[in-house]
């Protein structure tokens, strides 16, 4: 019995520990989601601004095009995947690696029909291990990242796909929603002909262009691009930390409640230990008398 009690505060022991170490780890999360949210919320007001350039010049200019914009016959499909290096986090690369694997064996015959291009070290080693094909790949992403650690993906994935490459880029990743919320979606990047339409169906405002509307837009389509896959990097990025930080505060609570179930173990283990001693006693006075 005195070693059965030992077991369960060793037990009891190594539970607090844990227990330390998630709280911590929940406390971190929360602190990097504050940041991570800022982040994202700030890019949002230039991709904004950026779309409502793009789809002034698509719409008011008559016979403007560009290869970005014109749907054409889908012979290969790319697929940008954002998902995080570490683990811990829940849900968060299981459900939008399961939406993606569920995507691509409804839409495709075959893996030669697209490609992927992954950003995060779970994601990669989970497609790698199914010999998915990967063709372009970028790990150890900060939490706060930077649009120059995504730069040459985003850069790439746009450029291969208005040389003709590809016929449609998909990206996916998971939606930040709130901290215990991130909703995994996959959304079409190119080509971009719903941004020939605005929210509203009027001009906000009235532009010149230098030195043509289609040079303008030569150039600002792939920023536009380029704008997006890193905005849905930075949602992405939040959706982690607030699923790292959901998951963590579990661990704690889970560790709470099995702690007072093991104390209460040990107590009734302790009091029957108490009581076989008392008994011993009794008996052995009886013995003598």
């Amino acid at each position: 019995m005195a070693r059965s009690m030992r077991d369960i505060k060793r037990q009891i022991k190594s539970v607090q520990n844990t227990r330390q170490i998630t709280k911590a780890m929940e406390m971190v999360a929360a602190s990097k989601l504050r940041k991570a949210q800022e982040k994202a919320e700030a890019a949002r007001p230039y991709s904004q601004k950026l779309k409502e350039v793009v789809s002034n010049i698509a719409a008011g200019t008559q016979g403007v095009t560009h290869p970005m914009l014109v749907s054409r016959p889908v012979k290969k499909t790319a697929y940008l995947i954002v998902t995080s290096d570490r683990g811990l986090a829940g849900g968060y690369n299981a459900n939008i690696l399961r939406k993606l694997t569920l995507l691509l064996a409804e839409r495709h015959a075959s893996k030669d029909e697209y490609a992927l291009f992954v950003i995060g070290r779970k994601g990669r080693d989970f497609l790698r291990r199914r010999e998915y094909p990967i063709v372009e790949e970028i790990t150890e992403l900060s939490d706060t990242p930077k649009f120059s650690d995504i730069k040459s993906i985003a850069y790439s994935a746009v450029q291969q796909f208005e040389t003709g490459v590809y016929d449609e880029l998909y990206i996916c990743y998971n939606r930040f929603v709130n901290a215990i919320s991130q909703v995994p979606t996959v959304d079409r990047l190119l080509p971009m002909d719903a941004v020939s339409g605005t929210d509203h169906h009027e001009a906000s405002a009235s532009y010149e262009y230098e030195p043509s509307p289609e040079g303008v837009l030569g150039v600002l389509l792939p920023k536009y691009a380029e704008t997006l896959i890193y905005s849905a990097v930075l949602d992405g990025k939040a959706s982690e930390l607030g699923a790292k930080m959901t998951a963590m505060g579990s661990a704690t609570k889970n560790a709470s409640k099995m702690i007072g179930e093991l104390r209460l173990t040990y107590n009734r283990a302790r009091q029957a230990a108490i009581t076989q001693e008392i008994t011993e006693i009794v008996a052995g006075a009886n013995a003598q008398s």
